[in-house]
């Protein structure tokens, strides 16, 4: 009987165990069915590293896994071209003189007639308007006045023309060309004040013509203010000429600024035989200004929004339309991407002439991770040497104008003024290097960047850059700004590709091949997606002398928005 109790007694507690054993197990279960979700799969913790860290390793496929994996390698690879030099360059150089039926100033200035300008804008905004305003003083067979900066814009710089250029160099290089003074001259002992006005945008010399040589002719002097862009973009051969003799050689900067600069490029070689100078433009006004959005969240929206408001004539922006149709700065990132891609390895050197990035060293993390040797005119200088200049935003513009203009490879990352005069100058002192971003066909390309192995990448972004270079004939003739491309000014050494034809034959290789390029077919195919490059006026209609109610348009039109947002205007001047 004792016996049948105990068995009892056991089995009711095996039976109070069961329950108790089955739900640990499920616990257990549940928790690591959790855990699973938790812990990232391999795939995940490498696409993470990859694109945080970029490692070195090379492309390949996950075992098991037909994703590819994008990996970004430290090296450049290596290519069938050199990516330092353009090619054909050796066939093109700057040619500027002006033909024997121009005449010599002395020969055709009216005597006693003087024209002034105010620029407007930054440094290279103020360049265009003074290299426009020598060739509207020839046009008008005027003496122009030395031309007066801009003291009140958005860069605030109270510097003189001759702060900042030589100005004795200026006028004695163009003596020949258009006469010009210091100072406004005196009349009845007091300085002759000039009469006040404005032409519109893109005026052509029988624009200037019809509307300032009368007003010249009965008040002797006249003053154009707001100088910027107030000459067409397509004018006579001579003309041209001459805008590339005043831009190219007649503005030299002063002494000081040229010392520190040698000294800026000399550091920038003395560990490295290239270096690649970087116009980044990612500060938060320019930001703000595009309208952009980079995926910072409700964060980057309200600090830039903010900033946005400030000018009341900007509309409401779709910051996704922006980007898809190229119009946006890509991101630190995503330069260093491309330049990898291009063959730029890790041990490149780069300058970056750039104002306060947005997002500070955050956003400019990953570039220095692929680009490690980072430099600016502030980390190659000590602050005494900079102190005569950093005062000056002009003058501190000038000094990143030079390391720029002396590197190998110039990169800008938007199409304003600097970017502009560099590309032109660059392709005018023998086509170097100078690479602007297919940004529309890029976009596309970074987003879909991990569903691609790296070789698919690097292949996809050297197609779509095929014309975005600056190698010769990129671009066709009278496309774009005249400063950006001067193609009046580039001739072609026939000579040079003579013997280059004879030394191929010879090893039966056949003709060198200038003019149609297979890089110009590539880059025809992308022009479409530039949208930088479209004709930036129609010179046919400012041709017409009674066109008033166009001059009227156009005038009124950018006047009131400059009246509106001067500092909208200067932050667009670079």
């Amino acid at each position: 009987m004792a016996l049948s109790r105990r068995r009892h007694q056991h089995h009711n507690r095996t039976r109070c165990l069961i329950p108790v054993i089955s739900a640990v197990s499920a616990a257990l279960v549940l928790l690591f069915f959790c855990l699973s979700f938790l812990v990232p799969s391999p795939g995940d913790s490498d696409h993470f590293h990859h694109t945080r860290h970029y490692s070195s390793m090379n492309d390949g496929i996950g075992e098991g896994n037909e994703v590819p994996v994008f990996r970004v390698p430290t090296s450049g690879g290596v290519y069938d071209r050199d990516i330092w030099t353009s090619k054909n360059a050796q066939f093109y150089y700057g040619c500027s003189n002006c033909s024997i039926k121009f005449a010599k100033a002395k020969d055709v200035t009216r005597p006693n007639h003087y024209l002034a300008i105010a620029t407007s804008g930054g440094l290279n905004q103020q360049r265009t308007g003074i290299t426009d305003a020598v060739v509207a003083a020839r046009m008008l067979n005027a003496t122009l006045i030395v031309p007066i900066l801009d003291k009140k814009s958005f860069w605030k710089d109270n510097s003189n023309f001759s702060e900042i250029f030589n100005v004795d160099w200026f006028i004695s290089y163009l003596a020949k060309d258009v006469e010009i003074v210091k100072e406004p001259p005196r009349r009845r002992g007091h300085i002759w004040a000039p009469y006040t006005m404005r032409v519109p945008r893109k005026c052509n010399d029988k624009c200037y013509t019809s509307r300032v040589l009368p007003v010249l002719l009965k008040k002797r002097a006249v003053m154009l203010t707001k100088f910027d862009y107030r000459l067409a973009n397509k004018l006579e051969t001579d003309l041209q000429k001459l805008r590339c003799r005043v831009n190219y050689h007649a503005l030299k900067f002063t002494d000081p600024i040229l010392e520190m600069g040698a000294k800026l490029v000399q550091r920038m070689r003395m560990n490295t035989k290239h270096y690649i100078a970087l116009h980044l433009r990612f500060e938060p006004d320019m930001l703000a200004f595009s309208g952009c959005y980079y995926g910072g969240g409700d964060k980057e929206k309200r600090e830039l929004g903010k900033i946005r408001r400030r000018w009341k004539t900007l509309h409401i922006s779709n910051p996704d339309k922006g980007r898809r149709q190229g119009r946006c700065p890509l991101t630190p990132e995503e330069v260093g991407l491309m330049l990898r891609a291009l063959g730029y390895g890790r041990d490149t050197h780069i300058y970056v002439a750039s104002g306060e990035v947005y997002g500070g060293e955050e956003t400019l993390a990953p570039l220095k991770a692929l680009f490690p040797n980072f430099y600016s005119k502030e980390t190659i200088s000590r602050k005494q040497e900079l102190e005569p200049f950093s005062a000056f935003s002009s003058r501190m513009a000038a000094l990143d104008f030079i390391v720029c203009d002396e590197s190998d490879v110039f990169v800008t990352n938007n199409n304003g003024n600097m970017a502009k005069i560099l590309a032109g100058r660059r392709r005018y002192f023998g086509h170097k290097p100078t690479i602007r971003p297919n940004a529309k066909k890029l976009y596309r390309l970074f987003l879909n960047r991990n569903n691609m192995t790296w070789g698919e990448f690097a292949s996809k972004v050297r197609t779509f850059q095929k014309g975005f270079m600056g190698k010769p004939r990129e671009v066709r003739p009278g496309r774009g700004e005249f400063h950006e491309n001067p193609s009046s000014c580039i001739c072609e050494d026939s000579n040079a590709i003579a013997k280059m034809d004879m030394g191929l034959l010879k090893h039966g290789k056949g003709y060198i091949t200038t003019k149609n390029d297979t890089d110009t077919t590539s880059e025809s195919q992308n022009m479409g997606d530039d949208l930088d490059w479209s004709d930036p006026e129609d010179d046919e209609d400012l041709s017409n002398e009674q066109g008033k109610v166009l001059y009227n348009q156009t005038s009124l039109g950018y006047d009131a928005l400059m009246s509106e947002e001067p500092e909208l205007d200067g932050l667009l001047s670079d």
